[in-house]
């Protein structure tokens, strides 16, 4: 989604700007903050979301709570213009992206890997994996269902990570990769800058960039758009693998 600066002014005053999201309630969630604030309030997420709401994102959330994340980083980046204390909304921020990744993570890779790009496998001389790891976080099934079965080198692995991503979930990755002796940097390893879909588009231009024909191609994304962008660029010798519904 795109997003526009929003300039903060309190008592006529300019405190700053923050970045709106585009989504139906990201205006909303600004102008409570902003009121509750200059009428001197109690600052916590209940002006963002309601008891009901908040109750509801304690579970696996359909679209994994996209809007819902976008407007929690709001309300961060406007506590840190205006000074409140934002803790427990990066509490909850971070559970969010647990829960979801969990899920995620449990995923039978096998049964929902997909061979999208044609109806038929043909032959290829080598496989390589394109890996969205915030997304994907299950090592262990990745590495036996994709990774030692095709026999993937680890040049040819190309992962990619947000920053918030990798400031939460690095060790937990390390110390799983350690167990195949491993770290994040044995592959072609990417840390991402801030901003939506930013992994996303990493791994797409580094496929782009890679002009592969004749092989075997693993996307391990849950982005639609991203499987249609990897479908429409790939050369009609590879055969391209997406995971399915």
């Amino acid at each position: 989604m795109s997003i526009s600066k929003q300039k903060i002014s309190i008592e006529h005053k300019y405190r700053g700007s923050v970045e709106l999201p585009d989504n139906a309630e990201a205006k909303n969630v600004f102008f409570r903050v902003k009121q509750a604030y200059a009428n001197h309030e109690k600052m916590n997420i209940q002006i963002v979301f309601s008891n009901s709401k908040l109750h509801k994102l304690k579970k696996y959330q359909k679209g994994s709570s996209e809007e819902e994340i976008e407007n929690l980083e709001l309300y961060i980046e406007m506590g840190e213009v205006l000074g409140f204390n934002v803790n427990d909304a990066v509490k909850l921020k971070n559970s969010i992206l647990f829960i979801n990744d969990h899920a995620h993570s449990n995923f039978n890779i096998t049964k929902r890997l997909k061979l999208i790009n044609k109806k038929n496998r043909s032959k290829a001389s080598k496989s390589y994996l394109f890996w969205d790891i915030e997304n994907f976080s299950s090592i262990s099934s990745i590495f036996s269902e994709i990774i030692d079965k095709y026999e993937i080198e680890d040049e040819d692995i190309v992962l990619a990570a947000n920053p918030d991503s990798l400031y939460l979930k690095r060790a937990e990755w390390e110390a799983n990769l350690y167990d195949y002796g491993k770290t994040l940097n044995s592959f072609d390893f990417i840390k991402c800058d801030h901003g939506k879909n930013v992994a996303d588009d990493v791994l797409l231009n580094k496929f782009i960039d890679a002009k592969l024909t004749n092989a075997n191609v693993f996307i391990l994304t849950f982005d639609r758009e991203l499987k249609e962008r990897f479908t429409e660029v790939t050369h009609n010798s590879n055969n391209l693998f997406i995971m399915g519904k």
